[in-house]
């Protein structure tokens, strides 16, 4: 047990379990001690007065925290009393002062992990840290229709118009718009899918045109397709995608150029054909907005014995240039 001097300090540490050796004296707390006094430099203060027990050493703190001792951090004036400062204390652990050290500094430490939890909680609710992308469509929305979406105002002006089907089914040859036959399929066919990463939707539309002879053979067909990503940005890859073309080592050449003032980058694939030979016709416009890609294709034939001048790349590139630009405003909501 304590001496009588230490039973009469109301800052005597308490005394601890009836196991494990007794600990060392505590020497009492100087009263009125400041925490927030700035130390005095060594040398320059005057002899303790005598009976004054020697203070705990000073203990820096480390890494910005403050130093054990001050502002409520543990083994300072406002936590608990100090414990002896040599001996040893109940363990058989020598250094209490040096373990005061130690425990300040993890109270510091965890209490910076816990505010860095708590906020890195706050941050994940908030969707922060969420690797789920946050896909740019710029406003186009799925129809489960796209041939009701696409102008065709741009083909008809230049007297095409959509080839009706023929329904042989009757024997008489008859035409009748947007009928099918085992033989004859509907014109124009549309289809289109909702998945996990993105919606995609498409067109094909055959055409015709007044000029063409009876006995003549002819064949033209415009197909449009649509892309929603949804997962993945396709911007590091769409030019690419095109100017490939360019690179395919074969007896087919084709030209790619860039267009303006249709979505973020647009651009024009044109077959290069036999030189004297117009009969036939194949171009490419893509368009990306976004995360929204888009293409439209010319495919065409036209028999030599037609009578028919068919139209050239360049004209082929204004329709389906004007088309898109219609047709991609029927996409927005």
């Amino acid at each position: 047990m304590s001496n009588t001097g230490d039973q009469n300090n109301p800052f005597a540490a308490p005394e601890p379990p009836a196991y494990g050796p007794p600990p060392a004296p505590q020497p009492p707390v100087p009263a009125q001690q400041n925490p927030y006094a700035q130390p005095i430099p060594q040398g320059t203060q005057g002899p303790p007065p005598p009976g004054t027990p020697p203070a705990p050493p000073q203990e820096p703190g480390g890494y910005g925290y403050p130093a054990p001792g001050a502002f409520g951090a543990p083994g300072g004036a406002y936590g608990p009393p100090p414990g002896g400062t040599s001996g040893e204390v109940p363990g058989g652990v020598a250094g209490g002062t040096a373990r005061r050290g130690v425990s300040g500094w993890l109270w510091a430490v965890g209490g910076a992990v816990a505010a860095t939890a708590i906020g890195a909680s706050a941050l994940f609710a908030a969707g922060a840290f969420s690797s789920e992308p946050d896909p740019d469509l710029k406003g186009y929305a799925y129809r489960g229709d796209l041939c009701a979406a696409t102008s065709l105002a741009p083909f008809e002006n230049a007297h095409y118009k959509a080839k009706p089907s023929t329904d042989s089914s009757t024997g008489s040859g008859a035409s009748t718009p947007g009928s099918s036959s085992p033989s004859s399929p509907p014109n124009p066919q549309h289809s289109g899918s909702r998945m996990t990463s993105m919606d995609s939707m498409w067109c094909n539309i055959s055409l015709t045109t007044d000029n063409t002879g009876p006995t003549s053979y002819s064949s033209t067909w415009v197909y449009s397709s649509v892309t929603l990503h949804k997962k993945a940005d396709p911007a590091p890859e769409f030019a690419d995608t095109y100017r490939a073309y360019e690179k395919q080592q074969t007896s087919i050449a084709y030209k790619v150029e860039p267009v303006s003032g249709i979505g973020d980058e647009a651009y024009l694939v044109t077959r290069n054909d036999v030189p004297g030979s117009n009969n036939s016709a194949y171009v490419i416009l893509a368009v990306r907005d976004g995360w929204m890609t888009y293409q439209a294709t010319w495919s065409s034939y036209t028999a030599s014995t037609s009578g028919t001048k068919p139209p050239t790349s360049a004209e082929i590139a204004t329709m389906l240039e004007t088309s898109t630009k219609e047709t991609l405003k029927q996409l927005h909501h």
